[in-house]
């Protein structure tokens, strides 16, 4: 009643006439001053609290500062009046739709939220307080605070995040919110917890450094960790959150042994030794769809640990079996066995031929709650009955075309891919399909082979045709830019092999440890007969006639209307083109014996089709039949000479066209790395595929990113050479791809040498042409110089001899006159004094 009575004496006007809202909100903001009694602050914010939903803008424009003032002055004294006003506040900067607020014509909930957050995060002084309130022990001033802070964050999360880095409250009263008993505090702090550390280093090095890392896992530890509800994934959230991105965290999280703990909230014990099996406990467990959501966010915590350069690389591998485990050898949901395998590194060096594993298949019709052990098997084995035959050797027949089981096996692949990259690896897969008969270790290459030589058959398995692609990809990996490998892949004869191993391919895989083999697999058989009286065909010779095959299997598919059946073809004729063209490329031996096969013969007729063919199946016969062309260097019946006047018949500008009509083709450029499931899609013009096609449901997969990528790099390559003359040396043809490379770049240093070389030279013969021109300058100079010396010297000459005979005669003058005196004295004649100082002078 008291409330009531306030409130009523609040809004009633001076004679009780009605007031519009702004009139009410004006007054109620007068007695919003420190100056005013408790009782009517809080009766004020009271009812502007209840205006502020209605008149966002104008309670806003008058009440906020005010507001401010309350929350500051006022927040800690009266748990009831701090309660309201954090509410208050909360409503004015909440961001809603666009929607035009009710008394703000044109102006929208969002730009009145934005325009209030900035005036109440105008300085630092309110952020600092909610920090301070949030170590309030009063449950609803801890609750509105923790809500206030988050709509703050999420409006102006940088503001916020730089204030919180110099309160002096922060990082103790927010982490002391996981340790509060009561779970909706908790929870609200978790929330608010998540959005503070998103994008701020500083902050996540800041609580990592406070001991968020222990609070964090001993809420996970209370909460019955892995099979807790959504607190546990709110604080697996945050630990991913404060390691993200950020090393530094990364490596002090490693220190605190709290990243093997990771693993045990999996079941997977972490000092588990290699040789021992995964326990039962973790391999078969009870899932539900919370479960699955905490299971993903640690593995994904766990993957980001592998990728980071503080990786420790004994806890290192501890993570990658336990991603192996998870993905090859449990009954875990496929979406995070996907996500398992897409986690392991690129540069994957964990030892699956060696490593054993235990897999485990569900008993048929018990609906996933009996399992069968199976024989151990080698984790490389494991993998590759997964990509070949899908999930549990593809028993559930309803899930071998799902896009989820597509997108595991093409996870699968992707690992596989990066294994092989060791070409030792490689190497040693390939000479075991070649002494697969002398092998105790065949279950690998047996399976392989068997769905890659899979003799094509009408009508034509769905199922077959995904395993025969998928064997085409793991071929592709071990052949790709290895002349090696390429090599070891022609001596290879299925054939032989496979009429020596006995029968179905996958019971060295899936056997149970203590019964029959498990039926219901779908493993093709390679109907193929070897007469005694023929030598066997090759694996190449094999997949030509297989190509050979398929195309008239396609033609005749194409009369009967059926445009799945003929897609199904179009598909299984691309995989065999693919596949070819990344073996024949550089490889001049593989090429030889392609066209010795019929090669020739089974790529021109398509390229030449008009109607009923794929554009895409067009475009890679003419790319294969260009590196026929360019790489067809071995004697042979078949020449360059050949080839060249097929393709001046086709026509260049025609080849040129089939090929770029790949490269523009939807299929083709929605490839991504981990991106080549598509959605299956049926033409709407029956036998030409475009690029405007209408969904029919199910996925599909055409082509790799590895093959993208080598078709991007070696597009240009190949309309290059089948423009050139047959008896032009080829710009790429060698032994690798490495060679090819450093011929070319020797020859660009050869050639830059040379235009060096022409430079000087050039240079040479003009200082040369300079030289001469001023030795002879020089040399004019020097003969006038001489000329003019001997001028000058001869009248030096003359004027010396000239001097000479003026002192001589000088000479002869002096002695003259002394003899005369002489004689003037013996005659007793006067001498003057002068003449005879001149005399005695002339004597000195």
């Amino acid at each position: 009643m008291d409330f009531l009575s306030q409130t009523y004496i609040a809004l009633r006007g001076p004679t009780g006439a009605p007031q519009t809202p702004l009139e009410t909100i004006a007054r109620l903001s007068d007695r919003l001053s420190p100056s005013t009694l408790l009782g009517d602050r809080r009766a004020a914010v009271l009812a502007l609290k209840g205006l502020s939903r209605d008149c966002k803008s104008e309670v806003g424009e008058c009440a906020l500062t005010g507001l401010l003032e309350v929350l500051e002055n006022d927040a800690e004294v009266d748990a009831e009046i701090g309660k309201a006003v954090l509410e208050t506040l909360n409503i004015l900067c909440e961001v809603g739709d666009n929607t035009a607020t009710p008394a703000g014509a044109g102006v929208s909930a969002r730009e009145v939220g934005y325009k209030h957050t900035d005036i109440v995060l105008a300085t630092e002084k309110t952020a600092h307080k909610l920090f301070t309130l949030i170590g309030d022990s009063n449950f609803y001033i801890r609750y509105s605070t923790l809500q206030f802070l988050s709509t703050l964050i999420q409006n102006r999360r940088h503001v916020v995040q730089g204030y919180f880095l110099n309160a002096p409250a922060g990082p103790g009263s927010v982490l002391a919110v996981l340790e509060d008993k009561r779970e909706i505090l908790r929870n609200e702090g978790l929330v608010m917890l998540q959005s503070l550390v998103s994008q701020s280093p500083d902050i996540q090095k800041l609580l990592a450094f406070e001991g968020a890392f222990e609070k964090l896992f001993n809420v996970i530890r209370q909460e019955n960790g892995v099979e807790g509800g959504l607190i546990v994934q709110d604080c697996l959230n945050c630990v991913d959150g404060l390691l993200r991105f950020n090393v530094s965290n990364q490596t002090f999280f490693r220190e605190t042994q709290l990243a093997p703990f990771l693993c045990s909230l999996l079941f997977f014990p972490p000092n588990l030794p290699p040789h021992e099996p995964a326990p039962q406990e973790f391999s078969l467990q009870f899932w539900d769809n919370q479960k699955l959501a905490n299971a993903q966010v640690i593995i994904a915590i766990l993957g980001m640990l592998v990728g980071s350069k503080s990786s420790n690389e004994v806890e290192t591998n501890i993570f990658i079996r336990c991603l192996v485990e998870y993905a090859l050898a449990s009954n875990a949901p496929t979406p995070l066995k996907i996500q398992a395998l897409r986690l392991l590194p690129a540069n994957l060096t964990f030892p699956l031929s060696s490593h054993t594993l235990t897999p485990y298949v569900p008993v048929p019709e018990t609906n996933g709650e009996e399992w069968d052990r199976l024989e151990p098997a080698s984790a490389l084995d494991v993998l590759t009955e997964l990509i070949l035959h899908g999930e549990y050797a593809g028993m559930d027949a309803t899930k071998r075309r799902a896009k989820e089981s597509l997108e595991l096996r093409a996870a699968a692949v992707t690992v596989y891919d990066n294994y092989v990259r060791n070409e030792e690896v490689r190497i040693s897969v390939l000479q075991t399909m070649m002494h697969l008969e002398d092998s105790d270790a065949s279950a690998t290459s047996t399976a392989l082979l068997q769905a890659l030589t899979y003799s094509p058959s009408v009508p034509l398995n769905e199922d077959s045709v995904v395993s025969t692609q998928l064997a085409a990809l793991l071929f592709s990996s071990l052949v790709r830019s290895s002349t090696k490998c390429k090599q070891l892949a022609r001596a290879i004869t299925p054939s032989s092999i496979i009429s020596a191993s006995s029968g179905d391919a996958t019971g060295a895989f899936f056997v149970p440890a203590d019964g029959p083999p498990v039926t219901g697999t779908s493993t093709p058989q390679t109907q193929t007969t070897v007469d005694d009286d023929e030598p066997p065909q090759t694996l190449l010779q094999m997949l030509t006639d297989h190509l050979s095959l398929s195309f008239l299997s396609r033609s005749r598919t194409a009369s009967t209307d059926s445009e799945r059946d003929a897609r199904e073809w179009d598909r299984l004729i691309v995989t065999y083109l693919a596949l070819l063209a990344q073996w024949l490329w550089e490889d001049p031996k593989a090429v030889r014996e392609f066209l010795e096969s019929g090669g020739m013969g089974v790529l021109v007729e398509p390229i030449n089709q008009t109607s009923e063919i794929d554009p895409v199946v067009q475009g890679l016969c003419a790319f294969l039949l260009g590196i026929c062309y360019e790489y067809n260097r071995d004697p042979g019946e078949i020449t360059r000479s050949t080839i060249h006047a097929i393709l001046n018949r086709l026509g260049i500008d025609t080849l040129v066209g089939r090929m770029a009509q790949v490269r523009d083709d939807q299929r083709f450029k929605s490839i991504g790395p981990d991106d080549i499931i598509l959605p299956y899609n049926i033409p709407s013009t029956h036998g030409h595929l475009s690029n405007t096609t209408q969904e029919s449901g199910g996925v599909e997969i055409w082509f790799d990113f590895s093959f993208v990528d080598f078709w991007k790099s070696n597009y240009y390559t190949v309309q290059r050479a089948i423009s050139l003359d047959p008896n032009t040396i080829s710009t790429s043809s060698g032994d690798s791809a490495e060679s090819a490379m450093l011929i070319n770049s020797l020859r660009d240093v050869i050639r830059k040498q040379a235009n060096e070389l022409e430079n000087l030279q050039a240079r040479l013969k003009d200082a040369e042409r300079v030289k001469a021109e001023e030795v002879n300058s020089l040399k004019e100079q020097l003969a006038s110089l001489t000329t003019e010396l001997g001028s000058t010297q001869q009248k030096k000459g003359e004027v010396e001899k000239e001097q000479e005979d003026l002192l001589v005669f000088l000479e002869e003058l002096s002695t003259k006159r002394r003899r005369d005196k002489e004689r003037l004295r013996a005659a007793s004649q006067d001498v003057s004094e002068d003449e005879a100082d001149g005399d005695d002078g002339d004597e000195e």
